[in-house]
């Protein structure tokens, strides 16, 4: 009688550290629809459209702005040419990600940005990271705002894998 009811104790605290442990891991579902660029998404969750941006990576600017002039003095790069990867780092992101796909969406520490753009984790259908997959196909940098930093090591391996295998924008190094 007391092992039976020590039995059921036991498993009903496994159950509930197993509840707790994933829900913390759980994704929220989206729509997506449309990639802005290669490190921006337009998504529908919870029946409102957001703006998210991805957590982690930064792809070049695929229009002139602030930003693209900065960098073009930055890289010593003409700006034409910054805005050329920028396209086509969204040219490859939309071959990942197309209107209407559902996504997997994961918070960090801070959910919003200064612009007020949910900063996200995405996941495709078959479970990579897209964050993840677009640094290592080689169309995006390492961009590490604290505190949210939880796959920075995998970011950071999937960057020097790009570089050093001269995918994506890195080709021509």
């Amino acid at each position: 009688m007391v092992i039976a009811k020590l039995f059921r104790h036991v498993i009903l605290a496994f159950f509930a550290l197993l509840l707790c442990f994933s829900a913390g891991n759980a994704f929220n579902k989206a729509t997506v629809i449309k990639v802005v660029d290669g490190d921006t998404l337009k998504i529908e969750m919870n029946g409102q459209e957001e703006a998210v941006r991805l957590i982690g990576i930064d792809t070049p600017e695929s229009r002139i702005n602030k930003k693209a002039k900065k960098d073009s003095l930055r890289s010593n790069q003409d700006i034409d040419t910054i805005t050329a990867m920028g396209k086509e780092a969204a040219r490859y992101v939309r071959t990942l990600v197309r209107k209407g796909d559902m996504v997997g969406i994961e918070f960090d520490v801070q959910k919003r940005d200064k612009y007020n753009r949910l900063l996200v984790y995405a996941y495709l259908s078959d479970g990579k990271m897209l964050n993840e997959e677009i640094v290592k196909a080689g169309y995006a940098n390492i961009m590490t705002y604290p505190p949210n930093v939880r796959y920075q090591d995998r970011f950071v391996r999937a960057y020097r894998e790009a570089r050093d295998s001269r995918r994506g924008l890195y080709r021509d190094l």
